[in-house]
């Protein structure tokens, strides 16, 4: 028996022949895409504000979860009392529209949850930005379900073609977001070319099929004025320094890229997701950074001899620069090959002085047969490190490649005292049960710099050589030499690969560091 006064699907999408149902197809996969793209950038969109810890992450994918669920119900419900196609085509405008928005927006969104804790800050900033269009991207499978089903017999072949084609998409967008677009475009511009597809999507549906010229005016304006939005988000996600001037930013894979100069005056800056990792003056041609100078300055005072140094990250380069013009032979791990042209270009990196392995620490470690007085680990992702780099196994790689006399040397912002000093105590107890000796050393202010040898007693070799520091971090790295600490011994466990919980106990300690980094920045 029909139901009176409800629309069949004949009424609803008059004459659904083969290229209205390729449309329909077509917005399958499209819309599938979307939502990959809009689960994998939300995250890396947030990370320059949020950082890129576990938190973010199950927070974005939380989200995403929840809002396909949500559409998913509400898309059923919906078609079940009207097959309308325009209703499902102004659910994807809108999800566009609010997409172009969150470009222009999520700066603000993002520094206003920084008041929260991470966890909370990450879950706010991800539901207010991504949570309707997400939920409205949804509805799309479970209307077209219905809109193409004319029979019961048919019901299975179309919900396979559909689930097929919107994974398909799902599976496009994946592949397009991780190895084309994060690399070579901001993510403030893919963001926005999502949403205008999203709203080229539902105007062709409305002008094409549709013909809705009685509404065509206020279509086009909402077009135009989701894309000049959008548009305005993606030409103010440039660099506003005050007294700095941008000399270099591209995208990749690890985040957001930046040189920045500071005007008259010699100091140079990198900057990875807006957060300071390395200062330079361009008259001395030297790190202004206490850590550069106790990386290199540390392995020299314990080590007799240096001949071959490994360096897991490369930074700007300078500390593996530092080791090749003494005529040691460097091999270097670095995992983000985006910043070897930026390091080259603006902080005197001479890649072919160094044997440069574009690659993950852990894997170069496992695939090495070399030996070396010196391991330099210095990887950082924004405000930490690593943590499959920080455990046992890691470290049990590390020594592995360690001559008996060799030392590994550490740059962390491990913090020791008072009750958030978890990754501090644990990766020291870490440490302890991998080498014979470790000693901590840390100036008043800046880096805690960790030193382990497979040597049963570590002590300086020679005395430190200060005539190449830079006269501004030389107090801090004066103090760094003779400020010895120690954790608290009952504090903090060893971790491993298999348990390594430093991101949940650290997360207080990582947001200060990336709230203090950050305000650093603004104020530049």
């Amino acid at each position: 028996m029909r139901v009176k006064n409800r629309p069949t699907i004949a009424q609803a999408a008059p004459g659904l022949g083969a290229g209205l149902r390729r449309y329909l197809y077509c917005t399958a996969a499209i819309t599938g895409a979307a939502v990959m793209i809009v689960e994998i950038l939300g995250a890396k969109m947030l990370s320059p504000y949020l950082g890129m810890s576990h938190f973010v992450w199950t927070a974005q994918i939380a989200v995403t979860l929840v809002a396909l669920a949500c559409g998913y119900y509400l898309g059923g419900r919906l078609v079940d009392r009207s097959v309308n196609l325009g209703r499902l085509y102004a659910g994807i405008l809108t999800a566009g529209l609010y997409l172009a928005v969150t470009v222009a927006v999520r700066e603000p969104v993002a520094y206003g949850c920084l008041k929260y804790d991470l966890a909370a800050g990450s879950l706010l900033a991800s539901t207010f930005l991504f949570f309707v269009p997400l939920c409205l991207l949804a509805m799309v499978a479970p209307f077209l379900v219905r809109v193409l089903t004319l029979s019961v017999q048919n019901v299975g072949g179309n919900v396979g073609r559909l689930t097929a084609l919107s994974t398909l998409g799902s599976f496009a967008g994946t592949i397009l977001i991780g190895y084309v677009l994060i690399p070579l475009l901001p993510n403030s511009m893919t963001m926005y070319l999502t949403a205008l597809t999203l709203m080229l999507l539902a105007a062709a549906y409305f002008f094409g099929v549709r013909n809705a010229r009685r509404h065509g005016a206020t279509l086009v304006l909402l077009i135009l004025a989701g894309a000049g939005i959008g548009y305005l988000g993606v030409a103010s996600d440039r660099w506003r320094g005050k007294d700095s001037t941008e000399l270099f930013r591209a995208n990749s894979n690890f985040g957001l890229l930046q040189v920045i100069q500071i005007n008259n005056s010699p100091e140079r800056r990198y900057l990875n997701d807006y957060l300071i990792q390395n200062t330079y003056d361009t008259n001395e041609q030297q790190s202004v950074s206490m850590f550069t100078f106790m990386l290199h300055g540390l392995a020299k005072v314990y080590t007799t001899n240096i001949e071959d140094v490994l360096c897991i990250g490369m930074g700007v380069g300078i500390v593996p620069m530092e080791f090749a013009r003494e005529g040691a032979r460097v091999d270097v791990a670095e995992i983000n090959p985006a910043v070897v042209p930026l390091a080259r270009d603006f902080f005197g990196l001479q890649p072919e002085k160094l044997n440069l392995a574009l690659t993950d620490g852990r894997y170069f470690l496992n695939q090495t047969k070399k030996q070396y007085d010196a391991v330099i680990l210095d990887a950082f992702l924004g405000d930490s490190s690593p943590s499959h780099l920080m455990t046992r196994e890691a470290f049990d790689s590390m020594r592995r490649v360690l001559r008996p006399g060799g030392v590994l040397v550490i740059n962390t912002f491990a913090v020791l005292e008072g009750e958030h000093d978890f990754f501090g105590a644990s990766l020291f107890k870490t440490l302890q049960s991998v080498f014979p000796s470790v000693l901590i050393h840390s100036g008043r202010y800046g880096n805690t710099l960790y030193v382990a040898s497979p040597k049963s007693e570590l002590k300086f070799v020679r005395q430190p050589d200060f005539s190449r520091v830079h006269s501004l971090p030389l107090d801090q790295v004066r103090e760094a030499y003779t400020r010895l600490r120690e954790p608290h011994p009952d504090h903090g466990r060893v971790l491993t690969d298999d348990y390594n919980p430093v991101e949940f106990y650290d997360a207080v300690n990582r947001e200060e560091t990336r709230k203090n980094l950050a305000a650093h920045v603004k104020a530049m």
